[in-house]
């Protein structure tokens, strides 16, 4: 398995200068990036999948083990505070439960009974996305969790860094990243965990971005729980309405802090218009935006001339 193989380039890489073997694991870091291209139409396919089965009430739940297991909580730790994911929609199935975050727990990732007893108890619909990562792609309770996500008819993706493993095909839209040998043996948290990280970087912002949780390159649903954040987000609604700092500073007390709302008032849009504008598009404010155009002259319609987006 070449995960675990020792790369006969490095095999005294404890005995070169420290500058070279700095050298070569940044070289091993940018191998692991690159390897992520041919892997791009998978990637795709998954979060439009993905995104296609969420609807408003589907969960994304992460499932790992080891190294794995915390590159998967890392990004779906970020959901919440970077694109104001509900946290009951995104779950953790983790070998070793919650204390396996930060400590490794022997055994933990053979435990195929716990993890068709923690995917039971997550109850899973067709509107959940699992999303399971192992390096390795056998991974006992990795494999197990997925194939038991599977009876629930949930959207199952499958990233792993050997071709050929069993949670590759045990999954509905599986997802390889030939990262090949560690330079330190074994080690997945090198090459194959920052792959790893880059991909479910890559599959939870796509799904953000077509859930319209972004707009130009902000976050617009991001929510301003402290001083900074407040900030940005009125520099986001002054961007959205072409206005000044003040009148945004106002718009997005109006609004509760609700920065999509905001925009559309400083625009001179009424709450409750702007609120049911946002509902009747899913949030959506690229599509508000469309949908006004049908109605009013190019010229009136705020932001026109910003959505020139391929």
């Amino acid at each position: 398995m070449a995960t675990e193989g020792v790369d006969p380039r490095f095999a005294d890489l404890d005995a070169w200068s420290l500058t070279s073997a700095m050298e070569a694991m940044w070289e091993g870091q940018l191998a692991a990036v690159a390897a992520i291209g041919p892997a791009l139409p998978a990637i795709t396919a998954a979060t439009e999948a993905a995104e296609a089965a969420l609807g408003d009430r589907g969960r994304i739940v992460y499932v790992g083990a080891g190294t794995s297991g915390r590159v998967a909580v890392q990004d779906g730790a970020e959901l919440t505070p970077t694109f104001a994911w509900p946290s009951e929609r995104v779950c953790f199935i983790v070998a070793g439960g919650d204390s396996a975050f930060v400590t490794s727990i022997e055994g933990a990732e053979d435990d195929v009974d716990d993890a068709v007893r923690q995917i039971t108890a997550a109850r899973l619909t067709p509107q959940d996305v699992v999303i399971a990562v192992a390096a390795s792609g056998t991974t006992p309770f990795t494999v197990a969790a997925l194939q038991q996500a599977g009876v629930s008819r949930s959207v199952t993706i499958g990233v792993a860094n050997n071709p050929g493993t069993v949670l590759l095909t045990s999954a509905k839209f599986p997802i390889l990243i030939e990262t090949g040998h560690e330079l330190i043996a074994g080690s997945t948290r090198m090459k194959a965990g920052t792959a790893q990280k880059v991909v479910l970087n890559l599959i939870s912002s796509g799904i953000m971005l077509r859930l319209g949780r972004v707009y130009r390159g902000m976050m617009v649903n991001m929510l301003p729980t402290n001083a900074k954040l407040k900030r940005r987000a009125e520099a986001m609604v002054a961007q959205i309405a072409d206005c000044d700092p003040s009148r945004a500073a106002r718009a997005l007390e109006e609004a509760e802090g609700d920065i999509k709302t905001a925009g559309l008032l400083a625009l001179g849009v009424d709450r409750a218009d702007a609120e049911a504008m946002l509902k009747s598009c899913a949030g959506n404010l690229r599509r508000v935006f469309a949908e006004l155009a049908e109605d009013r002259p190019p010229e009136d319609v705020p932001g026109r001339e910003q959505d020139g987006a391929p």
